[in-house]
């Protein structure tokens, strides 16, 4: 898939996204670095076909397109299923890391290393992933690998789930949530605002709160 330098850029800044939804599936059964590997395939393809014409932010666009590859490694059994030609491709490009870091006297970079190559940074950021090996969460103290951390991207891939959950709410259940905690008003106030009970608020409030859980969940 050939990319713009425009796309190039979009998927190279939204990689936070990649690494958001693959937290999301830790102790499922497959490596992080797999989930990274197939998260980053589908944030290319969302990145080649995003059209900023039609008003959407890129986030909401992309997220499905990277959840989809990675629940995709969960219906295939797991592993990253690479042709003869990306496995050879990702070889070379291994090879070319290991030789440029030798250079370096550092590890390079996934754009120095597609720059050397002359690959696209994020169909080369996709291989690598998928090539990495299987690598144990428990490592000893002195090992400082570095495991992923919170950052803003669980913030946008949160909104992202709760905007779609409230879009499955019927327009009543959606008139509660926004009269209790958009514009904070007690349960008998909204009680009174929909012609109903405190008591009646708070028993549909419960129900919508376990609904919302658990399709975010």
């Amino acid at each position: 898939m050939t990319l713009t330098e425009a796309q190039k850029a979009l998927a190279e800044e939204n990689v936070g996204l990649v690494h958001a939804c693959a937290r999301r599936f830790l102790g499922r059964g497959i490596d992080y670095e797999e989930l990274v590997g197939a998260g980053s395939v589908g944030l290319v393809k969302a990145a080649a076909g995003f059209e900023p014409a039609r008003g959407f932010c890129f986030s909401t666009y992309a997220v499905p397109s990277i959840l989809g590859e990675m629940r995709r490694l969960f219906r295939e059994g797991g592993g990253v299923k690479l042709g003869r030609g990306a496995k050879e491709k990702a070889a070379a490009l291994i090879k070319t890391a290991k030789a440029l870091g030798d250079e370096l006297g550092r590890e390079p970079t996934v754009g120095e290393i597609a720059a050397k190559t002359g690959d696209d940074p994020c169909e080369a950021a996709a291989l690598l992933a998928a090539m990495l090996p299987v690598k144990s969460l428990t490592t000893d103290e002195n090992d400082e690998s570095d495991l992923p951390v919170p950052s803003h991207e669980d913030g946008v891939i949160a909104r992202l789930d709760l905007h779609t959950a409230l879009g499955r709410l019927t327009d009543g259940e959606r008139e509660l949530i926004n009269l209790r905690y958009l514009k904070n008003l007690t349960q008998s106030e909204a009680g009174k605002a929909l012609g109903m009970t405190q008591v009646q608020v708070s028993r549909a409030e419960k129900r919508v709160l376990m609904k919302l859980r658990r399709w975010m969940e």
